[in-house]
Formats: C-alpha cells, structure tokens, sequence
C-alpha cells in the first residue's frame, strides 16, 4: 500500500495534501499497489470528505491533543496506519511539522527515509527519488530497497492532482495515544495575518529585502503591494533578523522553500542560500538598485531602480486596473 499524510489548516487540505496524491497515484499504479490517505486532527472530518474526492480510502484519526499537532503524537498515529493498513511507502509533506515526525516514523518502521525529494518513482522494486542538493544546484538519485519507505516531499516540487472519478470511503482509525505521546505541550505560533493566503500556499510571492530600509517601509511597500495582489509574504534573512518580520516569512536555506507562479524579488540582492529557496518558481521578477545582483542571473524579468520609486509606481499602475 501506498500512505499519504494530508496535513490541514482551517478546515482544508493543504496544497501539499494534493500534491503527494499526484506521487501515491503514480506509485500505486506503477506497483500495482492501493492507495490511501491518513489525515490526523482535533476535527478533520471536512478535509476527509474532501480528500475522498481524490483517494479511494481515506483514514482518519481523531483527538483533541493533536490541535495543534504534536510530533509525538503524530508520529504514534503514521507509525500505527502504516503499521496497520500494511503501507509499504509513507508520503509525507516537506513541511517543518513533516521534518519533524517523518524521520521518527522511518525510524519506529524500521525503513529508509528519503527527505525533501522532487520526483519519486518505482525501479523494480526499489523505491527510486529526485532530490536538490548542493544549495538546488544539482539534482541527486537517491534509492531504497527496505521494505518501507517514508518519503518527505518538497513543497511545490509537484501538480496537484486532479478529482478521482469515484468519490472514495471514509474509515475511522483509532491509535493508542500513550502518555508520553502528550509530555510536550506545543508552544505559541505566529498567527497568520487575517486573509492572508500562507506562504507555501501562495500561487504570487512578494518578498521584500533589506533595501527598504526600515520595518515601515516595508510594510507599506511589500505588504501592501501582496494584499493587493492576494499574495503570500515573503522575507529575506536579513530583513527577520533585523526583526522587521517574523521567521516564518523567511526563504531560503535556513527559511522555507517555495514554487509560485509569479516571485517578486523586492531588494533582494539573491545570494545563494536564498536561491535555494525560490529556484523553483515559474516566473521570476526582481527589483534591484544594483545591476550587477546576482538575483538578475535568475529572473526573468528585471528592473533596475531603486524599490522605494518602482514599486510605488507598480501599485499606482495596480490602482489604476482596479
């Protein structure tokens, strides 16, 4: 069997959820294998009934104690459906909670585990995987023969996939949560901006550098400009460690990974870690006073200028078609 973790916020599956069905799809079928679907939460049932449109079976495990998530007891309820249903290939997210407990699942299984990959396949009966390394500069086959595999998928790397042509079932899974699943009690998150699509969801990504110049400007320039455009929010490392921004708006290397359609590199000079970051994005525009940045070298489109007179003129430009 084939197993997909569906992560959820707010009643829905994320993008990534959609994703990994595109991969267990193509897994199933190269292997003659079912496929299935676990979402674990306080109260999933909406993004069960939601996955069934794509997934011939969905699982679903239900407790109080895993809102908001905790590692422990998310690696208890993987371990325990893959233990359960016979799941020889585990699908979970390239999210930081999917860092989190995926290794602790490939441990408890006793099997391989594959992070961060772009393409995963069958050869045979090894489980074979594409994954960036090297700051994205090359691209690494990795392999598996254990007799299970969980495999982290990089967020963005594939197309969600498309409705099923059978609504498929619904079942309830319960897991012994023990004790020392709950010893740790999740601390605080930054809360979202109210209507602001997440950052790893976002189809368009605005991120600002360090050449505002000062938290306020970036506020009003960066910000602004990606609530006009319904867009995610997006940060350099420079601008969070100057604490004009939270660290869950950083890419990059030590920020997350993202695959827009549409990236607006705003003052962001494009070192390589934050490269390692964005490479992946369908289009690319950059504004930058200095020619010679290296963020240039990747764009598709760059405007040479100072951002505190573009992007104003960009929003009045905006205006304008409103």
């Amino acid at each position: 069997m084939i197993l997909i973790v569906a992560e959820h916020a707010h009643g829905a599956a994320r993008k990534s959820a959609f994703e990994l069905v595109a991969a267990g799809r193509a897994l199933a079928t190269a292997s003659g294998s079912p496929l299935a679907a676990l979402v674990i939460g306080a109260d999933p049932s909406s993004v069960a009934t939601e996955l069934a449109g794509f997934v011939p079976d969905v699982h679903v495990v239900t407790d109080p104690g895993l809102e908001p998530m905790r590692s422990e007891m998310a690696t208890r309820a993987v371990v325990h459906a893959a233990e359960t249903l016979g799941a020889r290939v585990v699908l979970v997210p390239g999210s930081r909670s999917g860092q989190s407990y995926g290794p602790r699942v490939a441990m408890r299984l006793g099997g391989a585990y594959l992070e961060d990959v772009t393409d995963v396949s069958y050869e045979g009966s090894d489980v074979v995987a594409q994954r960036p390394t090297y700051l994205a500069r090359i691209s690494a086959t990795v392999r598996s023969q254990a007799q299970r595999v969980v495999v982290s998928v990089k967020l963005g790397a594939l197309a969600v996939a498309p409705l099923a042509d059978a609504t498929g079932r619904v079942h309830q899974l319960d897991v012994p949560f023990a004790d020392e699943d709950r010893r740790l009690e999740p601390g605080p998150r930054e809360a979202a901006a109210k209507g602001r699509v997440a950052l790893e969801e976002a189809d368009v990504v605005v991120c600002g550098g360090r050449g505002f110049g000062s938290s306020e400007a970036f506020e009003r320039h960066v910000v602004g400009l990606a609530d006009r455009l319904g867009a995610g929010v997006g940060a350099t490392r420079a601008v969070v460690d100057a604490g004009w921004r939270p660290y869950g708006e950083q890419i990059g290397q030590t920020g997350k990974a993202v695959a827009p359609s549409l990236y607006l590199a705003l003052a962001v000079s494009g070192a390589v870690q934050h490269l390692s970051g964005m490479n992946r994005s369908r289009v690319i525009v950059a504004v930058n006073k200095d020619a010679d940045a290296p963020i240039f070298k990747v764009a598709d489109y760059g405007i040479v200028g100072d951002v505190l007179e573009v992007v104003p003129a960009l929003e009045e430009a905006l205006a304008g078609r409103d």
